[in-house]
Protein backbone atom coordinates (compact mmCIF):
# COMPACT_ATOMS: atom_id res chain seq x y z
CA UNK A 1 0.00 0.00 0.00
CA UNK A 2 3.23 2.35 0.31
CA UNK A 3 2.88 2.99 -3.17
CA UNK A 4 -0.39 4.83 -2.95
CA UNK A 5 0.71 6.86 -0.30
CA UNK A 6 0.32 9.83 -2.61
CA UNK A 7 -3.39 8.86 -3.78
CA UNK A 8 -4.87 8.26 -0.50
CA UNK A 9 -3.33 11.71 1.12
CA UNK A 10 -4.78 13.35 -1.56
CA UNK A 11 -7.79 11.77 -1.16
CA UNK A 12 -7.80 12.62 2.60
CA UNK A 13 -7.11 16.44 1.12
CA UNK A 14 -10.64 16.04 -0.94
CA UNK A 15 -12.62 14.73 1.86
CA UNK A 16 -11.41 17.71 4.18
CA UNK A 17 -12.96 20.12 1.49
CA UNK A 18 -15.58 18.07 1.00
CA UNK A 19 -16.27 18.19 4.79
CA UNK A 20 -15.74 21.83 5.24
CA UNK A 21 -18.58 22.22 2.00
CA UNK A 22 -21.06 20.49 4.45
CA UNK A 23 -21.08 23.45 6.78
CA UNK A 24 -22.41 25.56 4.07
CA UNK A 25 -26.20 23.91 4.32
CA UNK A 26 -26.30 24.42 7.81
CA UNK A 27 -26.15 28.26 7.31
CA UNK A 28 -29.83 27.43 4.91
CA UNK A 29 -30.89 25.27 8.05
CA UNK A 30 -30.86 28.34 10.54
CA UNK A 31 -32.45 30.83 7.63
CA UNK A 32 -35.30 28.60 7.19
CA UNK A 33 -35.91 27.10 10.81
CA UNK A 34 -34.61 23.36 9.10
CA UNK A 35 -32.13 22.58 11.78
CA UNK A 36 -31.39 19.13 12.45
CA UNK A 37 -27.93 17.28 12.38
CA UNK A 38 -27.41 15.87 9.13
CA UNK A 39 -25.38 18.29 7.91
CA UNK A 40 -23.48 18.39 11.31
CA UNK A 41 -22.75 14.15 11.71
CA UNK A 42 -22.04 14.35 7.86
CA UNK A 43 -19.47 17.16 8.00
CA UNK A 44 -18.16 15.23 11.20
CA UNK A 45 -17.65 11.91 9.61
CA UNK A 46 -16.46 13.08 6.29
CA UNK A 47 -13.77 15.03 8.02
CA UNK A 48 -12.81 12.85 10.54
CA UNK A 49 -12.05 9.80 7.68
CA UNK A 50 -10.15 12.71 5.55
CA UNK A 51 -7.81 13.98 8.20
CA UNK A 52 -7.04 9.97 9.16
CA UNK A 53 -6.25 9.60 5.45
CA UNK A 54 -4.12 13.11 5.14
CA UNK A 55 -2.00 11.71 8.51
CA UNK A 56 -1.83 8.38 7.56
CA UNK A 57 0.14 9.44 4.28
CA UNK A 58 2.10 12.88 5.24
CA UNK A 59 5.31 10.76 4.23
CA UNK A 60 4.44 10.41 0.28
CA UNK A 61 6.73 11.40 -1.99
CA UNK A 62 4.74 14.26 -3.79
CA UNK A 63 5.02 12.81 -7.32
CA UNK A 64 2.07 11.25 -9.30
CA UNK A 65 2.72 8.29 -11.91
CA UNK A 66 0.56 7.46 -14.30
CA UNK A 67 -1.16 4.19 -12.14
CA UNK A 68 -1.21 6.48 -9.58
CA UNK A 69 -3.66 9.08 -11.20
CA UNK A 70 -5.71 6.66 -13.04
CA UNK A 71 -6.33 5.29 -9.28
CA UNK A 72 -6.75 8.99 -7.92
CA UNK A 73 -9.21 9.80 -10.65
CA UNK A 74 -11.30 7.00 -10.02
CA UNK A 75 -11.14 7.20 -6.58
CA UNK A 76 -12.03 10.96 -5.97
CA UNK A 77 -15.14 10.42 -8.15
CA UNK A 78 -15.81 7.15 -5.70
CA UNK A 79 -15.74 8.19 -2.26
CA UNK A 80 -16.89 12.35 -3.24
CA UNK A 81 -20.15 10.09 -4.12
CA UNK A 82 -20.04 8.09 -1.16
CA UNK A 83 -19.56 10.60 1.31
CA UNK A 84 -21.61 13.39 -1.02
CA UNK A 85 -24.75 10.57 0.23
CA UNK A 86 -24.60 11.19 4.09
CA UNK A 87 -26.20 13.80 3.91
CA UNK A 88 -29.20 12.67 1.84
CA UNK A 89 -28.81 9.31 4.30
CA UNK A 90 -29.14 11.35 8.01
CA UNK A 91 -31.67 14.10 6.90
CA UNK A 92 -35.64 13.33 7.75
CA UNK A 93 -36.40 11.97 4.15
CA UNK A 94 -36.42 8.59 4.87
CA UNK A 95 -34.08 7.74 1.78
CA UNK A 96 -32.68 4.79 0.99
CA UNK A 97 -29.33 3.75 0.86
CA UNK A 98 -29.75 3.00 -2.74
CA UNK A 99 -31.76 6.37 -3.38
CA UNK A 100 -29.17 8.60 -1.60
CA UNK A 101 -26.25 7.57 -3.13
CA UNK A 102 -28.22 7.53 -6.74
CA UNK A 103 -28.86 11.54 -5.62
CA UNK A 104 -25.06 11.98 -4.72
CA UNK A 105 -23.36 10.17 -7.98
CA UNK A 106 -26.00 12.01 -9.84
CA UNK A 107 -25.02 15.17 -8.30
CA UNK A 108 -21.30 14.69 -8.28
CA UNK A 109 -21.36 13.64 -12.19
CA UNK A 110 -23.12 16.83 -13.14
CA UNK A 111 -26.04 14.27 -14.04
CA UNK A 112 -29.27 15.96 -12.85
CA UNK A 113 -30.95 13.03 -12.52
CA UNK A 114 -33.10 13.16 -9.26
CA UNK A 115 -34.93 10.27 -7.34
CA UNK A 116 -37.13 13.14 -5.02
CA UNK A 117 -40.15 13.13 -6.38
CA UNK A 118 -41.92 16.71 -4.38
CA UNK A 119 -38.74 19.15 -4.42
CA UNK A 120 -41.36 22.20 -3.54
CA UNK A 121 -41.48 20.50 -0.04
CA UNK A 122 -37.77 19.20 0.09
CA UNK A 123 -35.74 20.80 2.82
CA UNK A 124 -33.70 24.21 1.53
CA UNK A 125 -30.57 22.49 3.30
CA UNK A 126 -31.11 19.96 0.56
CA UNK A 127 -31.33 21.59 -2.10
CA UNK A 128 -28.58 23.65 -1.51
CA UNK A 129 -26.59 20.59 -1.30
CA UNK A 130 -27.52 18.84 -4.16
CA UNK A 131 -26.42 22.05 -6.19
CA UNK A 132 -23.06 22.21 -4.09
CA UNK A 133 -22.13 18.54 -5.77
CA UNK A 134 -22.98 19.78 -9.25
CA UNK A 135 -20.68 22.93 -8.84
CA UNK A 136 -18.05 20.74 -7.05
CA UNK A 137 -18.32 18.05 -9.98
CA UNK A 138 -18.37 20.43 -12.99
CA UNK A 139 -15.12 22.44 -11.84
CA UNK A 140 -13.59 19.03 -11.14
CA UNK A 141 -14.63 17.72 -14.44
CA UNK A 142 -12.95 20.62 -15.98
CA UNK A 143 -9.52 20.60 -14.25
CA UNK A 144 -9.25 16.67 -14.45
CA UNK A 145 -10.15 16.92 -18.50
CA UNK A 146 -7.61 19.67 -18.91
CA UNK A 147 -4.58 18.70 -16.38
CA UNK A 148 -4.83 15.17 -15.71
CA UNK A 149 -7.05 12.84 -18.31
CA UNK A 150 -4.41 14.88 -21.47
CA UNK A 151 -1.69 13.07 -19.99
CA UNK A 152 -3.45 9.26 -19.36
CA UNK A 153 -4.41 9.49 -23.11
CA UNK A 154 -7.80 8.76 -22.34
CA UNK A 155 -10.16 8.54 -25.73
CA UNK A 156 -7.72 11.01 -27.80
CA UNK A 157 -7.64 13.54 -25.27
CA UNK A 158 -3.83 13.42 -25.19
CA UNK A 159 -4.78 15.70 -28.61
CA UNK A 160 -5.37 18.58 -25.78
CA UNK A 161 -1.99 18.32 -23.52
CA UNK A 162 -0.92 21.92 -22.62
CA UNK A 163 2.65 20.79 -23.53
CA UNK A 164 1.69 20.81 -26.94
CA UNK A 165 0.60 24.74 -27.05
CA UNK A 166 3.63 27.31 -26.98
CA UNK A 167 1.12 29.86 -26.16
CA UNK A 168 -0.19 28.32 -23.50
CA UNK A 169 2.83 26.81 -22.10
CA UNK A 170 4.43 30.34 -21.54
CA UNK A 171 1.53 31.83 -19.54
CA UNK A 172 0.53 28.80 -17.59
CA UNK A 173 4.00 26.54 -16.77
CA UNK A 174 2.71 24.61 -13.60
CA UNK A 175 -0.69 22.42 -13.63
CA UNK A 176 -1.32 24.17 -10.38
CA UNK A 177 -1.72 27.37 -11.78
CA UNK A 178 -3.65 25.71 -14.51
CA UNK A 179 -6.24 24.61 -12.05
CA UNK A 180 -6.05 28.30 -10.09
CA UNK A 181 -6.79 29.96 -13.27
CA UNK A 182 -10.16 27.84 -14.38
CA UNK A 183 -11.80 27.74 -10.44
CA UNK A 184 -11.04 31.56 -10.62
CA UNK A 185 -13.13 31.62 -14.61
CA UNK A 186 -15.68 28.95 -13.36
CA UNK A 187 -16.54 31.20 -9.88
CA UNK A 188 -16.43 34.37 -11.89
CA UNK A 189 -19.32 32.76 -14.39
CA UNK A 190 -21.30 31.54 -11.23
CA UNK A 191 -21.66 34.56 -9.89
CA UNK A 192 -22.16 36.39 -13.01
CA UNK A 193 -24.80 33.76 -13.58
CA UNK A 194 -26.30 34.22 -10.06
CA UNK A 195 -26.26 37.83 -10.90
CA UNK A 196 -28.39 37.77 -14.00
CA UNK A 197 -30.76 35.45 -12.37
CA UNK A 198 -31.38 37.95 -9.63
CA UNK A 199 -31.87 41.00 -11.85
CA UNK A 200 -34.59 39.23 -14.03
CA UNK A 201 -36.97 38.11 -11.14
CA UNK A 202 -35.21 35.11 -9.37
CA UNK A 203 -35.12 35.12 -5.32
CA UNK A 204 -31.80 34.99 -3.47
CA UNK A 205 -31.63 31.17 -2.67
CA UNK A 206 -32.92 29.89 -6.48
CA UNK A 207 -29.98 32.38 -7.79
CA UNK A 208 -27.73 31.07 -5.92
CA UNK A 209 -28.12 27.20 -6.48
CA UNK A 210 -29.77 27.60 -10.24
CA UNK A 211 -26.86 29.22 -11.11
CA UNK A 212 -24.06 26.36 -9.62
CA UNK A 213 -25.76 23.79 -11.42
CA UNK A 214 -26.54 26.19 -14.96
CA UNK A 215 -22.58 26.90 -15.34
CA UNK A 216 -21.89 23.15 -14.31
CA UNK A 217 -24.49 21.82 -16.77
CA UNK A 218 -25.71 19.88 -14.10
CA UNK A 219 -29.71 20.68 -14.67
CA UNK A 220 -30.76 20.20 -10.84
CA UNK A 221 -33.62 22.98 -9.88
CA UNK A 222 -35.53 23.80 -6.92
CA UNK A 223 -38.80 22.79 -8.23
CA UNK A 224 -40.53 20.05 -10.29
CA UNK A 225 -40.99 21.73 -13.34
CA UNK A 226 -37.37 23.10 -13.45
CA UNK A 227 -36.92 26.14 -15.16
CA UNK A 228 -40.15 26.29 -16.80
CA UNK A 229 -41.80 26.63 -13.22
CA UNK A 230 -40.72 30.54 -13.23
CA UNK A 231 -42.42 30.81 -16.99
CA UNK A 232 -40.07 34.24 -17.24
CA UNK A 233 -38.10 33.86 -20.82
CA UNK A 234 -35.34 36.35 -19.47
CA UNK A 235 -34.83 34.03 -17.04
CA UNK A 236 -35.11 31.17 -20.05
CA UNK A 237 -32.48 33.32 -21.90
CA UNK A 238 -29.90 33.74 -19.20
CA UNK A 239 -29.96 29.54 -18.42
CA UNK A 240 -29.73 28.81 -22.34
CA UNK A 241 -26.72 31.36 -22.30
CA UNK A 242 -24.85 29.90 -18.98
CA UNK A 243 -25.52 26.44 -20.16
CA UNK A 244 -23.74 27.13 -23.52
CA UNK A 245 -20.61 29.03 -21.74
CA UNK A 246 -20.65 25.95 -19.59
CA UNK A 247 -20.13 23.67 -22.34
CA UNK A 248 -17.26 25.90 -24.02
CA UNK A 249 -13.63 24.83 -23.82
CA UNK A 250 -12.15 26.49 -20.74
CA UNK A 251 -8.64 26.98 -22.03
CA UNK A 252 -10.56 29.47 -24.45
CA UNK A 253 -11.55 31.44 -22.04
CA UNK A 254 -8.00 31.41 -20.32
CA UNK A 255 -6.79 32.41 -24.20
CA UNK A 256 -9.38 35.23 -23.89
CA UNK A 257 -8.08 36.49 -21.18
CA UNK A 258 -4.65 36.85 -21.96
CA UNK A 259 -5.33 38.04 -25.52
CA UNK A 260 -6.68 36.28 -27.98
CA UNK A 261 -10.12 37.85 -28.50
CA UNK A 262 -11.03 36.20 -31.69
CA UNK A 263 -10.69 32.64 -29.76
CA UNK A 264 -14.46 31.97 -29.12
CA UNK A 265 -15.33 32.56 -33.29
CA UNK A 266 -11.79 30.71 -34.34
CA UNK A 267 -11.67 27.49 -32.53
CA UNK A 268 -12.85 24.98 -34.69
CA UNK A 269 -14.25 22.99 -31.55
CA UNK A 270 -17.15 25.75 -30.66
CA UNK A 271 -17.69 26.75 -34.22
CA UNK A 272 -19.20 23.25 -35.09
CA UNK A 273 -21.24 23.08 -31.59
CA UNK A 274 -22.97 26.33 -32.13
CA UNK A 275 -23.27 25.18 -35.99
CA UNK A 276 -25.00 21.32 -34.48
CA UNK A 277 -27.36 23.52 -31.88
CA UNK A 278 -28.87 26.08 -34.84
CA UNK A 279 -29.03 23.25 -36.97
CA UNK A 280 -30.77 21.25 -34.45
CA UNK A 281 -33.35 23.98 -33.92
CA UNK A 282 -34.04 24.54 -37.58
CA UNK A 283 -34.50 21.19 -38.30
CA UNK A 284 -36.80 20.84 -35.11
CA UNK A 285 -38.58 23.64 -35.51
CA UNK A 286 -39.82 23.05 -39.40
CA UNK A 287 -40.95 19.38 -37.93
CA UNK A 288 -42.54 20.56 -35.53
CA UNK A 289 -44.87 23.66 -37.99
CA UNK A 290 -45.53 20.71 -40.30
CA UNK A 291 -47.03 18.72 -37.37
CA UNK A 292 -50.42 20.49 -37.20
CA UNK A 293 -50.76 18.66 -33.57
CA UNK A 294 -48.38 20.69 -31.35
CA UNK A 295 -48.23 24.18 -31.15
CA UNK A 296 -44.90 25.88 -32.28
CA UNK A 297 -43.25 27.78 -29.69
CA UNK A 298 -39.15 28.73 -30.70
CA UNK A 299 -38.28 29.57 -27.39
CA UNK A 300 -39.08 25.78 -26.30
CA UNK A 301 -37.07 24.34 -29.32
CA UNK A 302 -34.39 26.47 -28.65
CA UNK A 303 -34.21 25.91 -24.90
CA UNK A 304 -34.57 21.74 -25.13
CA UNK A 305 -31.91 21.45 -28.35
CA UNK A 306 -29.86 23.84 -25.43
CA UNK A 307 -29.94 21.84 -22.32
CA UNK A 308 -30.19 18.68 -24.21
CA UNK A 309 -26.86 18.78 -26.14
CA UNK A 310 -24.92 20.58 -23.04
CA UNK A 311 -26.00 17.56 -20.64
CA UNK A 312 -28.11 20.14 -18.21
CA UNK A 313 -30.98 18.43 -18.56
CA UNK A 314 -33.41 21.60 -17.38
CA UNK A 315 -37.12 21.79 -18.57
CA UNK A 316 -39.28 24.02 -19.65
CA UNK A 317 -41.66 22.66 -21.85
CA UNK A 318 -42.98 18.52 -21.92
CA UNK A 319 -40.72 17.91 -25.36
CA UNK A 320 -41.61 13.72 -24.89
CA UNK A 321 -45.04 15.01 -26.66
CA UNK A 322 -44.18 16.56 -29.81
CA UNK A 323 -43.61 13.23 -31.62
CA UNK A 324 -41.12 10.42 -32.35
CA UNK A 325 -38.86 12.51 -34.45
CA UNK A 326 -37.87 15.17 -31.60
CA UNK A 327 -37.26 12.49 -29.56
CA UNK A 328 -34.76 10.22 -31.54
CA UNK A 329 -32.96 13.70 -32.55
CA UNK A 330 -32.97 14.66 -28.13
CA UNK A 331 -31.23 11.14 -28.10
CA UNK A 332 -28.22 11.72 -30.69
CA UNK A 333 -27.22 15.23 -29.10
CA UNK A 334 -27.19 13.13 -25.70
CA UNK A 335 -24.53 11.52 -27.47
CA UNK A 336 -22.88 14.31 -29.03
CA UNK A 337 -22.45 16.17 -26.13
CA UNK A 338 -20.09 19.68 -25.84
CA UNK A 339 -16.29 20.49 -26.23
CA UNK A 340 -13.51 18.66 -24.56
CA UNK A 341 -12.37 20.31 -21.34
CA UNK A 342 -15.86 21.76 -20.58
CA UNK A 343 -18.75 21.08 -17.70
CA UNK A 344 -20.59 18.59 -20.22
CA UNK A 345 -20.07 15.00 -21.24
CA UNK A 346 -20.77 12.88 -24.17
CA UNK A 347 -18.84 11.72 -26.97
CA UNK A 348 -17.74 15.26 -27.32
CA UNK A 349 -17.58 17.67 -30.49
CA UNK A 350 -13.72 16.68 -31.17
CA UNK A 351 -14.28 13.01 -31.37
CA UNK A 352 -17.27 13.60 -33.83
CA UNK A 353 -15.03 15.81 -36.05
CA UNK A 354 -11.99 13.56 -36.21
CA UNK A 355 -14.66 10.78 -37.41
CA UNK A 356 -15.90 12.98 -39.71
CA UNK A 357 -12.16 13.59 -40.96
CA UNK A 358 -11.10 9.87 -40.83
CA UNK A 359 -14.86 9.00 -42.74
CA UNK A 360 -13.29 11.52 -45.42
CA UNK A 361 -10.18 10.33 -45.71
CA UNK A 362 -10.87 6.59 -46.19
CA UNK A 363 -14.12 7.79 -48.93
CA UNK A 364 -11.23 9.76 -50.91
CA UNK A 365 -8.24 6.42 -50.54
CA UNK A 366 -10.93 4.59 -52.49
CA UNK A 367 -10.48 7.27 -55.09
CA UNK A 368 -6.80 7.93 -54.77
CA UNK A 369 -5.56 4.62 -53.74
CA UNK A 370 -1.71 5.56 -53.70
CA UNK A 371 -2.78 8.94 -52.42
CA UNK A 372 -1.32 10.27 -49.26
CA UNK A 373 -4.14 12.71 -46.78
CA UNK A 374 -3.02 13.52 -43.58
CA UNK A 375 -5.42 14.26 -41.02
CA UNK A 376 -5.04 17.89 -39.11
CA UNK A 377 -7.20 19.30 -36.24
CA UNK A 378 -6.87 23.09 -35.14
CA UNK A 379 -3.92 22.90 -37.88
CA UNK A 380 -2.34 20.15 -35.47
CA UNK A 381 -1.33 17.25 -37.10
CA UNK A 382 -3.50 13.42 -36.10
CA UNK A 383 -1.65 10.10 -36.19
CA UNK A 384 -3.06 6.64 -36.14
CA UNK A 385 -2.61 7.09 -32.33
CA UNK A 386 -4.97 9.47 -32.11
CA UNK A 387 -6.92 8.20 -34.13
CA UNK A 388 -7.27 4.97 -32.99
CA UNK A 389 -7.78 5.45 -29.37
CA UNK A 390 -10.81 7.88 -30.49
CA UNK A 391 -12.57 5.02 -32.39
CA UNK A 392 -11.68 2.68 -29.71
CA UNK A 393 -13.19 5.03 -27.20
CA UNK A 394 -16.56 5.59 -29.61
CA UNK A 395 -16.97 1.92 -30.07
CA UNK A 396 -16.75 1.49 -26.20
CA UNK A 397 -19.11 3.96 -25.34
CA UNK A 398 -21.83 2.72 -27.68
CA UNK A 399 -21.34 -0.87 -26.45
CA UNK A 400 -21.32 0.16 -22.66
CA UNK A 401 -25.14 2.02 -23.89
CA UNK A 402 -26.08 -0.75 -25.39
CA UNK A 403 -25.32 -3.36 -22.21
CA UNK A 404 -26.86 -0.71 -19.86
CA UNK A 405 -30.16 -0.48 -22.04
CA UNK A 406 -30.13 -4.46 -22.15
CA UNK A 407 -29.45 -4.57 -18.08
CA UNK A 408 -32.60 -1.95 -17.44
CA UNK A 409 -34.61 -3.68 -19.82
CA UNK A 410 -34.05 -6.92 -17.85
CA UNK A 411 -35.37 -4.81 -14.63
CA UNK A 412 -38.69 -4.63 -16.37
CA UNK A 413 -38.59 -1.07 -17.82
CA UNK A 414 -39.87 -0.10 -21.14
CA UNK A 415 -38.03 0.37 -24.17
CA UNK A 416 -38.27 4.12 -23.98
CA UNK A 417 -37.34 4.28 -20.60
CA UNK A 418 -34.55 1.26 -21.02
CA UNK A 419 -32.64 2.77 -24.03
CA UNK A 420 -33.12 7.00 -23.07
CA UNK A 421 -32.11 5.84 -19.25
CA UNK A 422 -28.68 3.86 -20.36
CA UNK A 423 -28.22 7.30 -22.60
CA UNK A 424 -28.92 9.62 -20.10
CA UNK A 425 -26.73 8.14 -17.58
CA UNK A 426 -23.62 7.58 -19.81
CA UNK A 427 -24.65 11.01 -21.69
CA UNK A 428 -24.66 12.60 -18.15
CA UNK A 429 -28.23 14.50 -18.96
CA UNK A 430 -30.61 13.94 -16.75
CA UNK A 431 -34.06 13.42 -17.50
CA UNK A 432 -34.42 10.37 -19.86
CA UNK A 433 -37.60 10.50 -22.55
CA UNK A 434 -41.10 8.84 -21.95
CA UNK A 435 -43.55 9.05 -19.17
CA UNK A 436 -41.33 7.65 -16.13
CA UNK A 437 -38.02 9.51 -16.52
CA UNK A 438 -38.98 11.89 -19.01
CA UNK A 439 -39.46 15.86 -18.72
CA UNK A 440 -42.39 15.63 -16.02
CA UNK A 441 -40.98 12.39 -14.37
CA UNK A 442 -38.24 11.28 -12.27
CA UNK A 443 -36.20 8.33 -11.37
CA UNK A 444 -38.20 7.57 -8.02
CA UNK A 445 -39.98 4.64 -9.27
CA UNK A 446 -37.46 2.84 -11.07
CA UNK A 447 -36.50 -0.71 -9.37
CA UNK A 448 -32.69 -0.60 -7.38
CA UNK A 449 -30.77 -2.70 -9.62
CA UNK A 450 -32.02 0.06 -12.20
CA UNK A 451 -30.58 2.70 -10.19
CA UNK A 452 -27.27 1.02 -9.26
CA UNK A 453 -26.69 0.02 -13.40
CA UNK A 454 -27.78 3.78 -14.16
CA UNK A 455 -25.34 5.15 -11.47
CA UNK A 456 -22.55 3.06 -12.78
CA UNK A 457 -23.38 4.57 -16.26
CA UNK A 458 -22.76 8.03 -14.59
CA UNK A 459 -19.93 7.54 -13.35
CA UNK A 460 -18.24 5.75 -16.50
CA UNK A 461 -19.73 8.16 -19.12
CA UNK A 462 -18.05 11.16 -16.32
CA UNK A 463 -14.51 9.78 -16.19
CA UNK A 464 -14.50 8.92 -20.43
CA UNK A 465 -15.00 4.93 -19.66
CA UNK A 466 -11.37 4.43 -20.14
CA UNK A 467 -10.47 6.11 -16.58
CA UNK A 468 -12.32 3.41 -14.91
CA UNK A 469 -12.12 0.32 -17.15
CA UNK A 470 -8.59 0.65 -16.93
CA UNK A 471 -8.71 -0.56 -12.99
CA UNK A 472 -10.12 -3.74 -14.08
CA UNK A 473 -6.80 -5.28 -16.29
CA UNK A 474 -4.93 -6.84 -13.76
CA UNK A 475 -1.54 -5.80 -15.89
CA UNK A 476 -2.38 -2.26 -14.28
CA UNK A 477 -1.77 -3.53 -11.03
CA UNK A 478 1.65 -4.65 -11.24
CA UNK A 479 4.90 -2.37 -10.33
Amino acid sequence: MSNYKNVFFALGILQIILGLFMLLPIIAQFTYSEIDPSFISASLVTMVMGTLFFLANLDHDKKLNLQQAFLLTALSWLTVAIFGSLPFIFSNMELSLTDSFFESMSGITTTGSTIISDLESTPKSILLWRAILQWLGGIGIVVMAITLMPIMNVGGMQLFKISNNDFVEKIMPKSKEIGLRLIYIYLGLTILCALSYKIFGLGNFDSLTHSMTTVATGGFSNYNASIGYFNNIYIEITSMVFMILGSLPFIAYIKLINGDKKILISDIQIKTFLKIIIGAVIVLSIYLIINNDYQFNIMYVFFSVISIITGTGYVNSEFDQWGSFPLILFLILMFIGGCAGSTTCGVKIFRIQILYLLIVKQLKKIIYPNGVFIIKYNKNFVDDRFIASIISFIFLYFVIFLLLTALLSLTGLDFITAISGAASSISNVGPGLGSTIGSSGNFSSLPDIAKWALTLGMILGRLELFAILVLLLPSFWKN
